[in-house]
């Protein structure tokens, strides 16, 4: 039987990619403790669509 947790799967979007209004999207998929960590998190990841690496925030 699988254990119950707090662990959820997140998925994190690009900031700068979707202000600019180039085509694509860079997103990651991860997982996080919402008991630890309540509130939306923020990475600084690789976009290999603008070749750099920025923001990526969670979204719903």
């Amino acid at each position: 039987m699988a254990k119950k947790g707090n662990r959820v799967q997140v998925i994190l979007e690009c900031t700068e990619h979707k202000n600019s209004g180039m085509a694509g999207t860079s997103r990651y998929i991860t997982v996080k403790n919402k008991k630890n960590t309540p509130e939306r998190i923020e990475l600084k990841k690789y976009n290999p669509i603008l070749k750099k690496v920025t923001v990526h925030k969670e979204i719903k």
